[in-house]
């Protein structure tokens, strides 16, 4: 049995006809939210009762109370329509993403890429260790017949003059540091690094067989792409918009065609092949959980290891030039 109740309202409505059978529309246990939903009904024009159960409403108490929101039968179809709407519209928003995680001492990277090139500049240029580190260093198609593979890791740290090193450091900087944030400094160098020699790598193969390719522009887009994809790919994991998930990767992409096709000696082909690499490596580093990249031991193993490869890359390559 059910004890009808009036709704109060400044507005004047028909009153429900006690001759049309009454249908339930909505039920809950508060009474306030059986009231919001009666004020949508009356402002569109639609009569409304509320009602409890009448015997646990004679305890003297909303304990336990379950409250009922009905109309008309003739206005059901109305009335659901507008609740429905009404419902769409108030649905709770979901909560806000938590915002990535970022690393500590960002710097570090920047500054291991920044030292690498700076370092193999000033020596390249005296020709120190009695080795022309230009001829032996510089990328080729011929590392496919000749295997002196070092050439692909050799090329990023060499620059035709100070303007095209400078260029390098300069956006290498903030990409790395960019990169540092999202993965910790020594992952990011090492995933930079990494991608980009891969990159030069494939170059090789597609290179014209008369073109010589240096410089760290190859590292640059990679790191670009591994900024790009990995915060790609981390948005899916979000509740976001589809636009918000693919902007880095959409910005990345309008960055690797403003910064990397221009230029009369530019080797877009370089550019291109380290952003795809940089975006392999990302996909995949996404794949495992933000919380393997907090381990000290990890970051401070991932950069000595990639020293150690350049430094390596270019023992190799001295050690060719002399037996030669």
């Amino acid at each position: 049995m059910l004890r009808l109740h009036p709704i109060n309202s400044r507005r004047r409505l028909d009153s429900i006809n006690n001759s049309v059978p009454l249908v339930e529309l909505y039920r809950s246990n508060s009474r306030t939210a059986c009231e919001h939903r009666a004020l949508v009904l009356r402002a569109m024009g639609i009569a409304s009762q509320l009602a409890n159960d009448v015997e646990t409403s004679d305890a003297a108490t909303s304990n336990g109370e379950e409250w009922s929101l009905l109309v008309e039968s003739g206005a059901e179809t109305a009335a659901r329509d507008q609740l429905m709407r009404y419902e769409r519209e108030n649905a709770p928003h979901a909560a806000p993403a938590r915002p990535l995680k970022l690393h500590a001492s960002p710097w570090i990277a920047p500054a291991l890429y920044a030292f690498t090139l700076l370092a193999i500049a000033f020596l390249a240029g005296r020709n120190m260790f009695s080795f022309d580190w230009y001829r032996t260093g510089a990328l080729s198609s011929s590392i496919q017949h000749s295997h002196q593979w070092w050439r692909a890791a050799t090329a990023l740290t060499l620059h035709v003059d100070h303007d095209h090193l400078l260029r390098n450091v300069g956006f290498g900087v903030l990409f790395t540091y960019a990169a540092a944030r999202l993965l910790g400094s020594g992952i990011a160098f090492a995933s930079a690094i990494g991608a980009a020699v891969l990159g030069n790598l494939l170059d090789s193969v597609l290179m014209p067989h008369t073109h010589v390719s240096i410089g760290a522009s190859t590292i640059v887009f990679a790191t670009l792409g591994l900024i790009s994809a990995y915060s790609w790919r981390i948005q899916f994991s979000r509740r976001m918009q589809w636009a918000h998930r693919w902007a880095p990767l959409v910005i990345g992409i309008a960055l690797l065609g403003f910064l990397g096709a221009g230029g009369e000696n530019t080797d877009v082909l370089a550019h291109l092949t380290g952003f795809a690499f940089g975006v392999l490596l990302a996909i995949l580093l996404a794949q495992l959980p933000p919380e393997k990249f907090d381990s000290k031991a990890l970051q401070s193993t991932s950069a000595v290891a990639t020293l150690t490869l350049i430094a390596a890359a270019w023992f190799w390559a001295a050690a060719s030039y002399r037996s030669s």
